[in-house]
């Protein structure tokens, strides 16, 4: 009985750490890359991707969405990450959605003769950035599925 106990106080004190309300001091923002499952540019599945706390004060989510072609690769995260390794962010960093800005001395001393590499970040068509700070989990996809919604619905009825 006591390591039943235990247990259910280990499990409860591990969701709480992970489990975020919406009411923590900073911006929450969905992290995940398109290669991952359920983290498409319409298919988001919001049960696999729980949401970061971004760490800087005044920092935006932002949805990364590269296409070439019929492809799309998408990546979420805070905008304090990808300032890091991205060097195409727009200067206009306003609630919305821009192109990739274009850096032409990117890349332009290296001759490089592995394509894959990409240093000059020219292998997507088309690059946008969308970014949002107004509200949690703003950087997801347009709706909610109707499983979630039902999913949700039948947990109230069951809670009621």
């Amino acid at each position: 009985m006591l390591i039943l106990l235990y247990l259910c106080i280990v499990l409860l004190a591990g969701l709480a750490t992970g489990f975020k309300t919406g009411l923590e001091e900073g911006l929450i923002c969905n992290v995940c890359v398109g290669t991952h499952p359920g983290c498409g540019l319409y298919d988001f599945d919001q049960r696999w991707y729980w949401g970061k706390m971004c760490s800087r004060y005044n920092d935006k989510c932002v949805k990364l969405i590269e296409r070439k072609g019929s492809e799309v690769m998408v990546t979420r995260d805070c905008l304090s990450n990808l300032e890091n390794f991205r060097v195409d962010i727009p200067a206009d960093k306003y609630e919305g959605c821009r192109p990739a800005s274009n850096d032409v001395k990117l890349g332009q001393y290296v001759f490089e003769a592995i394509d894959e590499i990409d240093v000059r970040r020219n292998y997507y068509d088309n690059t946008t950035y969308c970014f949002c700070d107004f509200d949690h989990w703003c950087n997801s996809a347009p709706s909610l599925s109707p499983a979630f919604i039902l999913a949700t619905l039948a947990l109230v009825a069951l809670v009621l």
